[in-house]
């Protein structure tokens, strides 16, 4: 892998390390009302606390929250849904892809022309209706972007089982009589990995993007489970105000964590196309 791949990488490793470590690395749970003051609301970057010997060093929000632990945290539950939701979609779109690729006729027709349905509607706006019926939280917004997402999952693996499965190994699994799900499992899906993982890369980007946008919007997350677009939501009202960091610090790291997956989906595609292995 290339080395913007391996940066990236590590970059993405160190924050899902962060948001993990959040409880042990942030100076205070911002979700805990105990500790907060709203006398130390709203300062700017560097300020000292007004009733501890403690720094601000990203400022505080509106509530006196200081945002680099709002932030810790909030990215613990923007990687969170992402994770879980590219998981869960990955494994049901690589399961009926191979289906489908496997068994075609009516199976094949029949699951890719439900895969074309869902993909005639915007993620987004699927994603609006589901939360819209089911109402804001975590659990609700992964099955949300699951429902989403999946079919991209679905149509990749298909079109890749359908090179494999015309390939010789195959025809001799088949005549060794071989179960179907060894023959998918051990022999097609290994070899069509490089490209769903090239594909997972950006899905999970898309993710984190549409949860953030989902919370932002006030349909995502409650309140009491901030992720970063939620975080950029609630200090927005304050942009012109000139309190740009309630807004603007939770953007920024909502910015790296997005680059880093594209970088890496980049580097994967690269890695797994021979015209561009040794470049």
């Amino acid at each position: 892998m290339s080395r913007r791949g391996w940066f990236s990488l590590i970059l993405l490793a160190a924050l899902l390390l962060a948001a993990l470590l959040a409880p042990w690395l942030a100076s205070q749970n911002p979700y805990d009302l105990a500790t907060l003051d709203i006398l130390d609301a709203r300062l700017p970057p560097g300020s000292a606390a007004l009733d501890h010997g403690g720094t601000y060093w990203l400022g505080t929000d509106a509530q006196g929250r200081d945002m680099l632990s709002a932030m810790l945290y909030g990215l613990r539950i923007s990687l969170t849904v992402g994770v879980l939701s590219t998981l869960l979609a990955l494994t049901a779109g690589v399961v009926l892809g191979l289906l489908a690729a496997w068994h075609g006729r009516w199976v094949d027709a029949l699951i890719m022309r439900v895969v074309d349905i869902q993909l005639s509607f915007p993620a987004i706006l699927l994603a609006l209706v589901l939360l819209a019926l089911t109402g804001p939280g975590v659990s609700k917004i992964v099955l949300a972007l699951l429902a989403a997402q999946w079919a991209y999952y679905a149509r990749t693996a298909r079109s890749a089982a359908l090179v494999e499965c015309q390939k010789d190994y195959v025809a001799a699994a088949r005549l060794l009589r071989l179960p179907t799900w060894r023959i998918l499992l051990r022999h097609v899906l290994p070899n069509c990995l490089p490209t769903l993982l090239t594909v997972a890369a950006l899905q999970l980007a898309a993710a984190i993007s549409l949860e953030a946008t989902l919370s932002f919007l006030g349909l995502g997350l409650p309140v009491t489970e901030p992720s970063l677009g939620l975080l950029i939501a609630n200090g927005f009202q304050y942009l012109l105000s000139g309190r740009y960091w309630i807004s603007v610090f939770p953007g920024l790291l909502l910015v790296v964590v997005l680059t880093s997956c594209n970088l890496l989906a980049d580097a994967l595609r690269q890695r797994a196309d021979p015209r561009e292995a040794g470049r």
